[in-house]
Order: C-alpha cells, then structure tokens, then sequence
C-alpha cells in the first residue's frame, strides 16, 4: 500500500462553521458561467473557454486558462472558485489500480471518493453526503449520521479530479457510481444538478448510460428518476429478499418494505425500458444461506434486473464478516440456476478502506 500525503495538515473532522456555501465555477452550468461572464462585461464566447479548460483540458486554477485575458482571470480567481473542497490525502493499492482520496470540505468537513481502474474501463465512486441518514448496519458512512448534502460543485471536484488522475495515468474516465458516501436519492435537487453538469456535451461529456446512480430505495425519488431526461442506470441496493431481514439491515425498509420498493421498481422499469441492479452485500452468517438466496431467487424473477452480489468489504468497528469463496460461489449459483443473471463483485481496495466511509471513521477514531 502507497500512502500519499497531500497535505502537511492534521486530517480532523471538525463541526461545520456556520459559512455560507461558497458558489464555484464546478457548481454552473455552461450557460449560468455564460452570463456571469456577460456580467463582467466580457463576451460570453469566454465562459465556453473557460468550460474547455476546467473540463477537456482539466485545468487546476484560472491562470493556466492562458487565452483569457488576465483581469478576466483575476476577477474569476477572486469571485468564483473552481472548487470548494481540497484532496487532503491520497491511498492507493499495491497493483496501483484502485485511488482512495480523502477531501476536506470548506467547512473542514471530510469526504471520500474512490478511481478504479479495470482493462475496459476507468470508473469513480462519488459521495453525495458528508455522513448518511440511512444507517445501514454494515457500512461505515452512517456510524455517524448525516452532517450535511453535498453541493453539485462538490460532487463535480471528484469527477474532476478522477478524470484528471485517469488522464495522468494515460487513461480516461468512462464510468461514474453514485455509491460513495450518502444517499443520492436524499439529495435529489443537487444529484440532479450534478449529473447534468457532467454530462454536459460541452464539459465532462460523460454518457447517461456510463452513470449509475444507487438507492438504499426512496420509494418517491424512484418514481422521479424515472422522469429525468436522462438514460441512467438505476442499482438498488437490497441486500436481503423479506422484510423481516432488510429492515435490521437497512433501516429505511421500515418506511418503504420490499413490496412497495418492487413495486417502484417495475414502475421505473416500465417507464424507461431499462435494466435494474440489485446490488447484494453478502454477509457470513447473515444473508448468504442457500434458503435466503432461493428466497431472492422467487422475489426477482420475471423482472428485468441483475444482481450484484458484493462479498462484504469489513469494517473494524462492526460485526459482520464475509463469507468464504465457497458460500459466496453457491449463493451466485442458486440465483444464476433459478434464471437470474447474477455477478460477483468484489470490492476493490479492501487493503486501502476502500469501502464508503471506512477512511474517513479511521481518522475520526484516531483523532478522538
């Protein structure tokens, strides 16, 4: 493992000052810069110079912006920053395929985003929330509850800077999930927001069917997505096949069970004509026993979704193990047997805390 200190400065979660969110270049449109620009009195054609060098050429401050004029920098420099968030550390594995990096917030709050690197493709795991609501037993991100949304701006430094680290590396960013920190679907408005951006032509130019965007299963944001202008791949995360399991495991099934979750489901499948992901966290002793697969097995099929099961990335502080390689394999054939098509995935960076939130928790235990 490789540890790459970004910063001198201690890494410490502190409260968020009471400051008002600053607006950043990351956090427009093309045609909001467009006319901030017109309001400095220059033409707007510079706002699309501008989005060419925060988003083709991935420039890191204005005054590598060269064909602008240099009051128009300094004005944008002093006005408008790129970004209101700042990598503060950088993990990255042995096989250098997998980057965790740890950003501070302006309000000095602490977010993670992971870059994977595969032969096909090159993808990044974004956070939308500093914290999380949901409180799923087994993940980190929760074990300290929500501290607040994440802005569009700051999710779009993430895929910035992935784009730019893939760049480096000779590469290029083919993929986004929405399955760092926090529930996308709890931060609709900026998620949104965030993902026209991104995929703006003009920009990051990120195809809709390169994003993914996971749900712990906010029944009414379902219902909305499947209204968005875009074709974006939806994954739910599940993670047990009846109420009674999935309620201890995720705690919003309480507001919304299995059936009315399916029933969205379909609903977002009949309305957009595409594939749903069950994402599937198998835990040792807890939902990976052959009863409890052939369960899933009945519940999903006749659907058109697929299942992902994920063998548990471990978190220190929590109970839950990962089963081994032979229960894992025998869960994914019950369901593969029983027509549903089924992966096993298994997380990347476990040596790195790689999983959402599990960075951060460490440094929040080691500066208590």
């Amino acid at each position: 493992m490789i540890d790459a200190l970004t910063s001198p400065h201690p890494i410490i979660n502190r409260p968020a000052p009471r400051a008002a969110k600053p607006v950043t270049l990351y956090d427009l449109t093309l045609d909001e810069l467009e006319a901030r620009v017109r309001e400095a009195g220059q033409p707007a054609y510079r706002a699309r110079q501008v989005y060419d060098w925060a988003y083709t050429k991935l420039a890191r401050d204005y005054e590598a912006m060269t064909n602008l004029p240099a009051t128009l920098r300094a004005e944008l420099g002093e006005t408008l920053p790129l970004a209101a968030m700042t990598p503060v550390r950088e993990l990255v594995t042995d096989d250098g395929q997998t980057f965790k990096t740890l950003y501070r917030t302006f309000d000095g709050q602490l977010v993670e985003t992971v870059l994977m690197l595969y032969p096909e493709r090159a993808t990044v795991c974004v956070s939308c929330q500093v914290g999380c609501a949901v409180g799923c037993a087994f993940c980190a991100t929760g074990l300290g509850g929500l501290t607040r949304n994440l802005t569009a701006g700051e999710m779009v430094v993430q895929a910035v800077d992935a784009a730019r680290r893939s760049h480096e590396l000779g590469r290029r960013l083919t993929n986004l999930v929405m399955m760092g920190m926090g529930e996308p679907l709890q931060n609709y408005a900026a998620t949104m927001r965030f993902i026209g951006i991104i995929h703006d032509p003009r920009g990051l130019n990120l195809g809709a069917r390169r994003i993914t965007v996971s749900t712990s299963g906010i029944v009414p944001k379902i219902d909305a997505l499947a209204t968005e202008p875009y074709q974006l791949n939806l994954a739910v995360s599940l993670h047990a096949p009846n109420d009674e399991l999935r309620s201890r495991l995720v705690p919003i099934n309480r507001r919304w069970p299995v059936a009315e979750l399916l029933a969205a489901c379909d609903r977002y499948i009949a309305a957009t004509g595409r594939r749903i992901s069950f994402e599937y966290a198998l835990m040792k002793g807890i939902n990976d026993g052959e009863g409890t697969a052939r369960e899933l097995a009945t519940l999903l099929r006749g659907r058109l979704c697929h299942v992902n099961l994920i063998p548990l990335n471990p978190v220190d502080v929590l109970p839950y193990e990962r089963p081994d390689p032979t229960g894992i394999e025998r869960f994914a054939a019950t369901l593969q047997t029983a027509g549903i098509p089924t992966t096993v995935r298994y997380s990347r960076g476990v040596e790195i805390a790689a999983a959402c939130g599990q960075l951060r928790a460490q440094h929040e235990q080691a500066s208590a």
